[in-house]
């Protein structure tokens, strides 16, 4: 996640918090717990001991009182002869209220849950596979998987509140925090210092790099690692009348046609994405704010050419007057097999009993069908490799918090006018302030929540210097790691990033 839509990034489950709003003597507070084990693997071709260590660190507010405890997990190569200048990557999902579960277990970690590659079936119920991460970054970098407050096992203590973290400025500010006490506590201000945020976690990403350079401890970034990028909310937000959404996701609808074999034929993808690229840009962006102004023989034509790109019919593409939302196209493209598919990722499909509902009615299928295995895989990872024993569950998506996520920009009191949330300027001034930082954007093709287009678009404007930015690109979809080549793939992109 990760996005603010009916399709929230991961919120599958929603988990009432307790405790929350409780007020506590902070004289009451018990000491953060930590949990210490030592373990070995084989990263880069070479056997890395390392030391993890499950922890809560406390927050204070500016009075010294602690009023949060943030959970976090870190992976430290244990024979490392300067760890004051070895590169640690601090790593979240997004949501907002998703934890670190999926970047963790899927992608990251030291042992990760291994789901259907191919999007042909649904993981189901236990047993689940753990197995060695063989693609792990261990060699190259320390790991430091976060989970923000409401989520995982992080939460508000003492007298702090939840509307002290849940918002886009709040939260931004919680994190940089952690970082800069993590950083302190462990003397690592010498080392390069990398952050890998996946969805609403490049959204964080971006304001908590700007963040860093604020509150008299600036603390400048190597690099980001934004994998599904969310950084300007109108090129990934389908609703109507949001004109940016109809471009941006055109090609993404295109590549998953491709996939399943309702457009693009006798093509590959990568030269039928070109072809709806140049369309995309010369000639839907002119039918779109034409409107009403297009003649019967342009709505024709562009209906046609809608047509061959999403491999919807054409009739439905005109009753759609040219745009198509994505829960729709989610609904229609395999109508004729009674199927839905996937959101976070167009390869999965969903048998449904109402055929005719205005989107998917069961939820993601990209979601429901690996969720539980992730949940499984995180808490017997947890209690039976890192010996982790809390009072409390681990929560892995919280919806709670993202009703209740404060999206203003600005100050209470300031004058604001709601708009999309675009976080891009924040990172075009803070590349700018700290030439050194670079940039990796990481793409699915198959990606119905955050498309590949829109990095695209995002990432020409905004003041960004694009020579800066690398980008890659996945025929997955949102968690391009769950698709093994794309997985491998991933991996060796991120390591090239940090080696050069």
């Amino acid at each position: 996640m990760f996005k603010l839509t009916v399709y929230t990034l991961f919120l599958v489950c929603s988990f009432a918090l307790t405790g929350q709003n409780n007020k506590q003597d902070s004289t009451s507070i018990p000491e953060p717990k930590s949990f210490i084990t030592s373990h070995q693997i084989n990263s880069g071709g070479k056997a890395i001991p390392y030391r993890a260590v499950a922890s809560e660190t406390y927050l204070k507010n500016g009075s010294g009182e602690p009023v949060a405890s943030l959970w976090s997990v870190a992976y430290l190569k244990a024979d490392a002869k300067d760890v004051s200048k070895r590169p640690v990557t601090f790593v979240f999902n997004g949501g907002p209220g998703s934890a670190s579960v999926w970047l963790h277990m899927g992608m990251f970690g030291p042992e990760l849950v291994k789901v259907e590659s191919d999007a042909k079936e649904d993981d189901g119920a236990a047993p689940y596979n753990l197995v060695p991460n063989s693609n792990a970054l261990l060699d190259l970098t320390d790991l430091v998987f976060i989970d923000p407050v409401g989520t995982g096992y992080s939460r508000v203590i003492g007298k702090g509140k939840v509307e002290d973290f849940w918002g886009l400025n709040q939260d931004a500010k919680s994190i940089a925090n952690f970082m800069r006490v993590w950083i302190t506590e462990n003397n690592r201000w010498f080392s390069p210092k990398y952050i890998a945020g996946e969805s609403f976690g490049t959204t964080r990403a971006a304001a908590v790099a700007n963040a860093l350079e604020g509150d008299g401890q600036n603390m400048a970034l190597n690099g980001l690692i934004l994998i599904s990028q969310a950084l300007d909310y109108a090129g990934s937000t389908s609703v109507h009348d949001n004109i940016t959404s109809y471009l941006t996701y055109l090609p993404s609808m295109a590549a998953t046609a491709w996939y399943h074999k309702k457009a693009g034929q006798g093509k590959t993808l990568e030269a039928f994405m070109e072809e709806c690229r140049k369309y995309t840009y010369h000639s839907y962006a002119p039918v779109l704010y034409k409107g009403s102004l297009l003649t019967v023989g342009e709505r024709e034509e562009a209906a046609e050419k809608l047509s061959y790109f999403t491999g919807l019919s054409k009739a439905y593409i005109l009753k759609s007057d040219l745009r198509v939302l994505i829960p729709r196209f989610q609904k229609e493209l395999l109508s004729d097999k009674g199927l839905a598919i996937g959101r976070l990722d167009g390869r999965f499909m969903g048998d449904e009993a109402d055929e005719l509902s205005d989107g998917p009615h069961l939820g993601d299928p990209a979601s429901y069908q690996i969720s539980g295995a992730y949940t499984a895989a995180l808490n017997h990872y947890f209690s039976s490799k890192l010996k982790v024993k809390m009072d409390r569950p681990y929560v892995t998506s919280n919806g709670e918090l993202s009703r209740k996520w404060k999206w203003r920009t600005v100050p209470e009191g300031s004058y604001w006018e709601p708009t999309a949330v675009n976080v891009t300027r924040r990172l075009s001034e803070t590349m700018r302030r700290n030439p050194e930082m670079k940039v990796m954007v990481a793409s699915g093709y198959y990606d119905l929540i955050c498309p590949f287009f829109d990095a695209e678009y995002t990432f020409a404007r905004n003041g960004i210097e694009r020579e800066k930015i690398v980008m890659t690109y996945y025929e997955a979809g949102h968690m391009m790691y769950t698709h093994e080549p794309d997985f491998i793939k991933l991996s060796n992109d991120i390591r090239r990033f940090l080696s050069d």
